[in-house]
């Protein structure tokens, strides 16, 4: 064998035809040391030219965080705005004295007159702006279990609101308020008031006991000037401390005669009876004074004015 033969032979030659392409020699399969074949080399895509990825395919990871996020913000605050939205507002925060002292001439008639802000009854839920605060009258609710409210004592924390005891008002019932800071929201304020509620008498002009919308509703209110307050539909008497004495007699003299919406038919008191002679109607109002009768008749239209732009009286009256 020749040279060139043996040459060849070593490095795999191939037979050259005449005018064909000449083939390289293929090489034998690579083997793993355990003999069994290797794999191929692993296939890279390789970049298309002409193709760049758009902007949200580059960063849509980032762009979904971002979206997420944002919405859940906007809910949270959503719900937090409308956990802290406020039920009512106040205009004044009225402020007589808390200690009436009865012109010369005049009955002593405890408590002052507080101007009217209206009786629309209003959708539950609607927030109302009470031109005076603690009110003794305005819009309120008309519904079950929120208008008017269950008499009872309510504690510092129980949210109670004045467009439901406000319809208690307007059946003629008592609503004694405290404000988060008296002594009041204390255990042995509560004890005290509670003391006051289990004695409390039956209405003075419709004898209803208490229990029933007639009954008195003791309640937080913190927008006053003072410490404690006793209402009935169109007048108040502010206290300094709990007297339930004086309660008492504010309620005696004014309970079921100022509000519009009447629980009974009232009867002359004996001192009216006197004075009228024999002619005196059955159906005649209590003489408490002339602005004791009721305003409205349970039929009436409730004022359409949302508040009054009267001055409160500095007098009682």
């Amino acid at each position: 064998m020749s040279k060139e033969s043996r040459r060849q032979q070593r490095a795999g030659s191939t037979t050259t035809t005449p005018g064909a392409a000449p083939t390289t020699p293929s090489r034998p399969p690579s083997h793993s040391p355990t003999g069994t074949p290797r794999a191929g080399r692993r296939q890279h895509q390789r970049h298309t030219p002409g193709h760049e990825p758009s902007f949200l395919e580059r960063y849509r990871t980032i762009i979904v965080a971002i979206v997420v996020v944002a919405a859940v913000s906007v809910i949270g605050a959503f719900v937090y705005t409308s956990a802290t939205k406020a039920a009512y507002t106040c205009t004044t925060v009225w402020t007589p004295s808390p200690t009436p002292s009865p012109s010369a001439g005049m009955t002593n008639a405890p408590g002052y007159t507080q101007p009217d802000m209206g009786r629309r009854h209003v959708p539950y839920g609607t927030v109302v702006t009470y031109q005076y605060c603690a009110p003794a009258s305005g819009y309120h609710y008309n519904q079950a279990g929120a208008g008017p409210i269950t008499p009872r004592v309510y504690g510092p924390n129980d949210a109670v609101i004045p467009q439901g005891w406000v319809h208690n008002l307007e059946h003629g019932a008592l609503v004694v308020l405290y404000t988060g800071s008296s002594a009041g929201a204390t255990p042995a304020g509560q004890a005290q008031l509670q003391a006051f509620f289990d004695s409390f008498p039956n209405s003075p002009v419709c004898n209803i006991q208490k229990g029933t919308t007639q009954g008195p509703v003791i309640a937080r209110f913190d927008q006053m000037a003072t410490d404690y307050s006793a209402l009935v539909w169109g007048r108040v008497l502010p206290l300094a401390t709990l007297d339930t004495n004086a309660i008492l007699e504010f309620y005696a003299a004014w309970g079921e005669r100022t509000n519009p919406e009447p629980q009974c038919v009232p009867t002359p008191s004996p001192s009216a009876s006197s004075s009228a002679g024999a002619s005196a109607s059955p159906s005649a109002s209590p003489s408490a004074s002339p602005s004791a009768s009721p305003s409205a008749s349970p039929s009436s239209e409730p004022s359409a004015s949302p508040s009054p732009s009267v001055a409160p009286s500095a007098s009682p009256s």
